[in-house]
């Protein structure tokens, strides 16, 4: 028997708004429902994290998700809460950035598993051969600027002015809705709460378009998760370094499970039950694991796990704890071995970083030489602070003990070219060249 769709989102919080009889049709019958997704960057974030697991608990839950990747509306950018206007994208862009939003929820979705298969499509596909005048005559003539104007998405920008692009987003948005409906028998879109007015656009045009008729009118329906915020109210999403995107050129792996690592306790219970898949029992286990020993930080490991592997891999994450253990943990030189270039660089961004010449780490006689003379007194100023500090046992490379000044300088170097400093707790890499 297939899972309730409504009452999956209900347990897990992630039900905002939901228009009457929506509950009623998915129970009928296998429904398919869309989400729209702006080409706006060539990687998809953490924000759009929630809606993309809406998609995957509704084919969980036996129906067809439609993920619309926007590449008309993607160069209009939607106006939505914004505080001024986005600029404009080429179609050299929006193509390229298509293409890495396509792949990536390829990773969510299963797009050949029968009569409720995934799909991707285009809304440039559609709006690529409409002139200006038939789209006006096709869509334009539905809604009255007044209704265009009521919704709070808009009011907002009117304050301080918005352009008629922008103003027209909800008319090409309400308009896909109608297309996938006619087309692709879609009979709702979802999203998040704050495209509420977008989405109830769409289906007004279909009820005007379809002739209004009482029994038309609930065959489009509407459905939005809430943004998702921290428990101090604040934006969830970003790092100190900006957004944490899915793409791992853009956000590493290692990165990535750090940002769900480091959450706080009072924002894992509802990051559990958006972003992962467990089931119900399964979080309150976690949760109640967690409490027994809090500084154990069961749930934030579980959560950090259960995401990076689905967005990245099992590998990726069985880096991104290595990388833990060598930073914060009892990581070994074993722990650093058989790691890449980007996994080492990725691991290290923030750890103060020291280039040098082959040439100038060949003529150090010994430790002392290295660490005294190549960091340029970043890590010890002075031959003679550096001898005191390794004879301390205050020194390790490659995350082994140093105790001799006149330890030479033999060390194998990590992937050739790297050779990490400890100095206490704290991390030095020198990077030969």
């Amino acid at each position: 028997m297939q899972k309730n769709f409504i009452e999956e989102l209900r347990w897990r919080g992630m039900l905002h708004d939901v228009m009457p009889g929506t509950e009623e049709q998915l129970n009928k019958e296998i429904t398919a429902a869309y989400i729209g997704f702006d080409p706006t960057a060539s990687s998809l974030h953490i924000g759009n994290l929630a809606t993309i697991m809406l998609l995957k608990h509704f084919q969980l839950c036996g129906h067809k998700p439609i993920a619309l990747v926007g590449g008309a509306t993607g160069m209009i950018g939607d106006p939505s809460f914004k505080a001024a206007e986005r600029s404009f994208l080429s179609e050299e862009t929006l193509r390229f950035n298509q293409e890495g939003i396509r792949k990536q929820l390829s990773k969510f979705l299963d797009f050949d598993c029968g009569e409720n298969s995934a799909e991707l499509v285009n809304n440039y596909d559609w709006f690529k051969d409409f002139s200006f005048l038939g789209f006006l005559r096709e869509a334009g003539k539905y809604l009255s600027v007044n209704y265009m104007m009521s919704k709070d998405s808009v009011k907002k920008r009117l304050e301080t002015g918005i352009s008629f692009t922008e103003f027209s987003y909800q008319l090409l948005q309400g308009y896909d809705f109608y297309w996938l409906y006619k087309n692709k028998n879609v009979r709702l879109q979802m999203g998040g709460s704050d495209q509420w007015g977008n989405i109830t656009t769409g289906t007004e045009i279909i009820r005007r378009k379809e002739g209004g008729s009482e029994e038309l009118t609930h065959q489009a329906f509407a459905l939005t998760t809430p943004l998702v915020t921290k428990a101090d109210g604040t934006k969830f999403g970003k790092s100190e370094s900006g957004n944490v995107w899915l793409d791992a050129s853009m956000t590493s792996p290692y990165q990535f499970y750090q940002f769900w690592l480091n959450a706080a306790d009072a924002d894992c219970h509802r990051l559990l039950r958006v972003f992962t898949l467990f089931t119900k029992d399964e979080i309150e286990a976690i949760e109640k694991e967690h409490a027994e020993a809090p500084h154990l930080r069961i749930m934030q490991k579980a959560l950090a796990k259960d995401v990076t592997c689905r967005v990245h891999s099992e590998d990726a994450y069985e880096v991104a704890v290595k990388a833990s253990e060598i930073l914060y943990g009892k990581g070994t030189f074993d722990t650093l071995q058989g790691m890449s270039d980007s996994d080492i660089l990725s691991v290290f961004d923030g750890v103060p970083q020291t280039t040098i010449s082959r040439e100038v780490y060949n003529t150090c006689v010994n430790i002392t030489d290295l660490v005294s003379v190549t960091t340029n007194g970043e890590v010890y100023p002075s031959k003679g602070e550096a001898r005191r500090a390794i004879q301390g046992n205050a020194l390790s490379i490659n995350k082994t003990k140093i105790a001799d000044p006149n330890h030479i300088v033999d060390f194998i170097l990590l992937n050739e070219k790297y050779l990490l400093l400890g100095k206490g707790k704290k991390n030095h890499l020198l990077i030969i060249e």
